[in-house]
């Protein structure tokens, strides 16, 4: 008698509790999270309730370390080979051949645009790109010292006040996910907008902090070449930004327009699916890159550099790294276990700025840090080399940005990323359903309320809210 092998794409797996056995099905080198469900147990004697044994197993994943949410047909990472495609293109020939707004198409439509294609998408994102004049009201409603990014999330979210037509709440809940031409329609036209205003918006959340009155869309000029206009545009005749820093300020763009599900783009996708309108969706995706963890770390970079000061202060810095009496940011990442692909696009785009712009103070301590870093075994051991906001930074000061707008300068090529995945969802076979994460609850068991006069107080500063002192 021969004995039944099961197939090589299964996983096997046996309930020492209740001694079940299940076959689970390998798709792609992925398995279903839901499978785990048929293993329940009865509770054991003396287990908390709140365990749910009996509704079968959960899987626990805190911070999404191994847990795909999605079939995406859009980036590619290998992070231990330190590779980056859009779509199966290699970011490097991108970088060097493509341009921004041509990658964002091959991102959100699955290709690269033939001439006649290009042609009506670049007409259309630029055309949209001017403001209605209700804007500059909105803008100058900020204090004088508003952080931009708190600016431009807003901006996005007010965006979406414009056109009732790309609410689902309002012309019905299949608006994005029916996929007939008229939907895709109404869903190419939002992409448009949003691709096109983010540069105007952003421009006018620099503008407004100089005290410059904002400027209208340029024609004739690119994507990014239209971007630097609105910003840096003082009633110049003939005014065009320098070639050089437009390319430059192009490639950056490209490269930061995606990257697969980082936070921004899970916290789009989170807040799309419950089918609510993309500008209030992008505007919660730029929320997210907000936080230092994400959007800020270019910015980081230039501030810990500034820091440290003389490349001579090099290795103190680093041995205070070691100690953990300091942070090194622009190194090491959380899918990069090797090096960042974008980074050695970068440093080379950096040489062309720095002969226009002239040598940033901070370059020469920036490579005694990089140099030190990589022949130190502490931090190769921790694979622990540059990413990409590394050099990013020293670009974006070299052409004048103020530190606190470099996640700005994130957050508008991005806004093409978080785009492609939310029409990817909204398109998917099977529609959309609700993101709804498990939690696993540790909290009191049940009990029963308690008299005020009765109580007894919980001390700490975590149980009980800080008193605040008022002035005046």
């Amino acid at each position: 008698m021969v004995n039944a092998q099961p197939p090589k794409n299964m996983l096997t797996v046996r309930d020492n509790r209740t001694g079940k056995v299940v076959d689970i099905p390998i798709q792609d080198n992925s398995i279903p999270a839901t499978a785990f469900k048929v293993l329940k147990a009865p509770r054991a004697e003396g287990e908390r309730e709140e365990n749910e044994t009996e509704k079968g197993l959960r899987i626990a994943d805190k911070g999404f370390l191994n847990t795909a949410v999605i079939r995406s047909e859009i980036t590619f990472i290998d992070g231990d080979a330190g590779v980056l495609r859009y779509r199966g293109f290699p970011i490097e020939q991108l970088a060097t051949k493509s341009s921004h707004l041509e990658t964002a198409y091959l991102l959100i439509y699955g290709s690269l645009p033939t001439a006649s294609q290009y042609k009506v998408w670049q007409d259309e994102v630029l055309h949209h790109g001017v403001m209605h004049s209700d804007a500059e009201q909105f803008f100058k409603s900020f204090r004088y010292d508003a952080h931009p990014m708190a600016m431009l999330t807003s901006a996005f979210a007010y965006l979406g006040s414009y056109y009732s037509e790309a609410n689902p709440s309002l012309q019905g809940q299949k608006l994005f996910t029916k996929g007939d031409p008229e939907s895709l329609a109404v869903m190419d036209k939002q992409i448009y907008r949003l691709i096109g205003k983010a540069t105007t918006l952003a421009a006018m959340a620099y503008r407004v902090r100089q005290g410059r009155n904002f400027v209208t869309p340029p024609t004739g000029l690119s994507y990014t070449g239209s971007f630097l206009y609105q910003m840096d545009h003082l009633g110049e005749e003939n005014y065009k930004p320098h070639p050089v820093l437009e390319k430059a300020l192009d490639v950056l763009f490209l490269l930061h327009a995606d990257h697969e599900l980082n936070a921004s783009a899970t916290t789009v996708l989170q807040t799309g699916s419950s089918l609510v309108d993309p500008y209030s969706a992008i505007a919660a995706g730029c929320a997210s890159l907000y936080g230092p963890l994400h959007g800020g770390a270019n910015e980081a970079v230039i501030r810990m550099l500034i820091s440290i000061g003389k490349p001579e202060n090099v290795p103190g810095f680093l041995e205070a790294v070691k100690r953990k009496d300091k942070v090194l940011s622009g190194f090491g990442h959380r899918v990069y276990k090797t090096s960042d692909p974008r980074s050695f696009i970068v440093r080379q785009i950096a040489d062309e700025v720095f002969r226009v712009t002239g040598k940033d103070e901070l370059l020469e301590t920036a490579m005694a840090l990089h140099h030190e870093a990589m022949k130190d075994d502490y931090f190769v051991k921790r694979k622990l080399a540059p990413n990409v906001d590394f050099w990013s930074g020293l670009i974006y000061r070299a052409m004048g940005f103020p530190l606190d707008f470099f996640p700005v300068l994130f957050a508008v090529p991005r806004v093409v990323g978080w785009l492609a995945h939310w029409r990817q969802m909204m398109l998917q076979e099977g529609g959309v359903k609700i993101w709804r994460p498990r939690q696993i609850y540790v909290g009191p068991g049940k009990r029963d309320y308690v008299a005020v006069d009765e109580r007894v107080a919980e001390e700490g500063p975590r149980l009980t809210p800080s008193p605040v002192v008022h002035s005046g």
